[in-house]
């Protein structure tokens, strides 16, 4: 049940999903949420607290999710479901090994210079790519909907939200994790690409990083004063 799907809007997820089964469903939605409640699932599927509960359940029987209970004031504690590791894998890393075996030769082989060169010409490549295909789009949010669009393709996964007047691009999954982890090099080519793609009256920072809790990275946009 390895998958991956593409996403360009939040709001759009059951249209996304129409074709996925239950299971696949669930497993994405917490993907693209870190972690979620019975409640919220119920109203994403349409289908009632208890329901959802039984699903969640199944899943975590199967390894799959896990659940944490939080105390959020008054009241009874709050159950959080989220992916297990069992449940991550699904999400799988492109030809990780390969990848990994293969920046390890030429580190090996050739140095560490070598590697720099490797990584920057990727980017220059990249950028040029994003660069192409966002001619025209000459506001922030028209930017962002093209670059999420073009990174959910690429199993990034992607999505933009504003809150309280920033701007947040959001990466629910890393297609080249284990190549990031191996070499972060490929993460601080990502984030320069995206402060010259957004554009200088912009600030754009990493606020959450896949490789370090596992989840997803958060890019926040917010203007320059």
């Amino acid at each position: 049940m390895d998958f991956l799907v593409n996403f360009n809007d939040s709001n759009k997820t059951n249209n996304k999903l129409e074709n996925k089964s239950t299971s696949e469903r669930i497993l994405i939605f917490i993907k693209m949420n870190a972690r979620i409640t019975a409640a919220r699932l119920g109203e994403e599927l349409s289908i009632t607290k208890e329901g959802a509960r039984q699903h969640l359940l199944k899943l975590e029987k199967s390894d799959l999710v896990k659940s944490e209970s939080v105390s959020e004031g008054v009241g009874r504690p709050i159950t959080y479901y989220s992916l297990s590791e069992k449940g991550l894998e699904k999400f799988p890393d492109s030809h990780a090994e390969v990848t990994v075996d293969l920046l390890r030769s030429v580190k090996s082989l050739l140095g560490e210079n070598a590697l720099d060169m490797l990584i920057a010409d990727r980017e220059r490549r990249t950028y040029k790519r994003y660069e192409n295909a966002l001619v025209g789009r000459d506001t922030l949010e028209k930017r962002l909907d093209k670059l999420s669009h073009i990174r959910t393709e690429e199993g990034y996964m992607a999505e933009w939200k504003k809150e309280n007047g920033e701007y947040f691009l959001i990466e629910n999954h890393c297609p080249i994790c284990a190549a990031a982890t191996e070499c972060q090099g490929f993460c601080r080519a990502e984030l320069k690409n995206f402060k010259q793609l957004i554009g200088e009256e912009f600030q754009v920072e990493r606020v959450k990083h896949i490789i370090s809790d596992g989840q997803r990275c958060i890019y926040k946009i917010s203007g320059i004063k």
